[in-house]
């Protein structure tokens, strides 16, 4: 029973076994789906190649250390493509705002709305480094195991506010209402309310001010191959189309996994990058363990849902920045029907991405490969039947697309297809269909996540977006850092002799 197994093929699970494969543990890598992945599953569709979800890459050291621990570089395996601007922010009124690295450029927009504004843009960025330096470099890959580890870091999260929300705290330094959403909606990029996510997040604007905003030849799936052969280059192993049924136990010990063909597979350890909710209910729902653990995340806040459109047009909108954030009409109240609301808003707010402006080997020639994600909110929340509902939203998108941002849309369009809450839930075992697992305010954040380590049963292990630090790809990546790093201590004390 030499192996440890990693259930789940997406950024986290892929991270943490790659740092234990590098670390001499032979590791299996199971995956449910017939791609590696995860949440970054790949389309192909008549001659488009289409990133299924993540799509902003902001901190290619934490993928450059994957390679080096394996002594291999991470060149050798994917082109790292840097984006600019980072996104273009556009308002229906006709504003438009790029962000960007340019300090100057920026600071020229940010006088353009409002020109006090551009001395307190200077002192939230001091800010936002500092929950930086704190909150990513300090505490994003240290696993929280005690509630002493909490009460260490509480000096710094009361220093830098972190019982604000990211809203509340980016008002106090700008007061232009297009700069404040401007500063505050990448919290919705990790399934954060703005007005309820800790301020800590804004420590994202920091992490892309300091190694900008990167993309790569071939999509976000080539990232996800070079991982793949990274890791099997270095003697791990993966199996595809092979889902987990169930965690197989003896006493508060798993001694291996069974999967839905039957299949037993013994296994020294296991780390789930499954969902965590499944993980417990599922996987292990017939452990008491199993059982309890799943009853109090099920009493939790989820992150919201998102619904994502993917479509090819025969013409490449190169007017189009990669990345678009679309902001509609209205703003709070939006975010908090998403959050709160029973229904599907009326309105939306998009992220737009054509990538085709950045690679246009991801489409046939002359033409682009697009998706664009509209926040909604998750099963729990509204419980909308979206066979119905996902063709309807389908229209209005492709309706408001074309009239805003790509004239023409309908005549151009070649293919197309939807992912919707049920999707996340059926697919991707999401509990409530959540796209980002558990919502990231601050009484689940760090100590009070699901931990990297379960606390009862010692070799069972957690990666990626439900346990510390979260969601994002430098959340997931960091996972797995704090994951390994508990692994590779706790095999080496029990196989080093007595």
């Amino acid at each position: 029973m030499n192996e440890t197994i990693v259930i789940g093929a997406g950024f986290g699970g892929l991270a943490l076994a790659i740092r234990l494969q590098a670390a001499g543990i032979p590791t299996r890598l199971l995956e449910s789906r017939d791609k590696p992945g995860g949440r970054a599953y790949v389309y192909e569709d008549a001659g488009f190649t289409f990133d299924a979800g993540p799509t902003v890459i902001t901190d290619p050291s934490a993928l450059e250390a994957l390679f080096t621990l394996a002594g291999r570089r991470l060149e050798d395996y994917v082109e790292l493509l840097p984006v600019t601007p980072f996104y273009r922010l556009c308002w229906e009124n006709g504003e438009r705002f790029d962000y960007d690295n340019d300090q100057t450029h920026l600071e020229q927009q940010i006088a353009r709305l409002n020109p006090a504004d551009v001395a307190g843009y200077r002192r939230f960025l001091d800010y936002s480094r500092e929950v930086f330096q704190a909150g990513y470099l300090e505490l994003g890959a240290k696993p929280f195991l005690a509630f002493r580890d909490m009460l260490r870091a509480a000096p710094q999260l009361a220093r830098l506010k972190a019982w604000r929300s990211v809203y509340a705290q980016v008002s106090r330094f700008v007061e232009d209402e297009h700069l404040r959403q401007a500063f505050s909606f990448h919290s919705l990029l990790v399934g954060g309310n703005p007005f309820a996510t800790s301020s800590i997040y804004t420590l994202i604007h920091a992490l892309e001010r300091e190694w900008g905003v990167w993309f790569p030849r071939g999509g976000t799936g080539a990232l996800i191959q070079a991982m793949v052969k990274l890791y099997t280059d270095i003697g791990g192993e993966l199996e595809l189309s092979a889902p987990v049924e169930r965690l197989e136990t003896s006493g508060d010990r798993i001694r291996g996994v069974t999967l839905a063909n039957g299949d037993y597979r013994p296994a020294r350890a296991v780390a789930s990058n499954a969902d965590v909710v499944h993980t417990y209910a599922r996987l292990l729902g017939h452990h008491p363990r199993g059982r309890r653990v799943a009853a109090g995340l099920q009493r939790k806040r989820m992150s919201n849902s998102l619904f994502v459109l993917y479509f090819g047009l025969d013409h490449n909108h190169t007017q189009l920045a990669h990345h678009t954030v679309c902001f509609g009409p209205r703003y709070r109240e939006l975010i908090d029907e998403i959050f709160h609301a029973p229904a599907l808003a009326e309105d939306f707010s998009l992220y737009l991405h054509a990538p085709c402006v950045t690679d246009p080997t991801l489409a046939p020639a002359g033409s682009g490969a697009y998706y664009v994600l509209a926040p909604v909110p998750h099963l729990g929340t509204a419980a909308l039947d979206w066979d119905v509902e996902g063709p309807r939203l389908r229209e209005r998108i492709f309706d408001y697309l074309e009239q805003h941002y790509l004239p023409g849309l309908r005549s151009q369009l070649v293919t197309h297809r939807h992912f919707t809450p049920f999707d996340f839930r059926d697919q991707l075992n999401a509990y409530q269909g959540s796209a980002f697992s558990l919502e990231p305010i601050l009484t689940q954040s760090a100590w009070f996540r699901p931990h990297n380590r379960d606390s009862r049963i010692d070799n069972l292990y957690l990666v990626g977006a439900g346990t510390h630090p979260g969601a994002g790809i430098p959340g997931v990546i960091g996972s797995a850092q704090a994951t390994a790093g508990l692994m590779i201590e706790d095999i080496g004390q029990r196989e080093r002799p007595a």
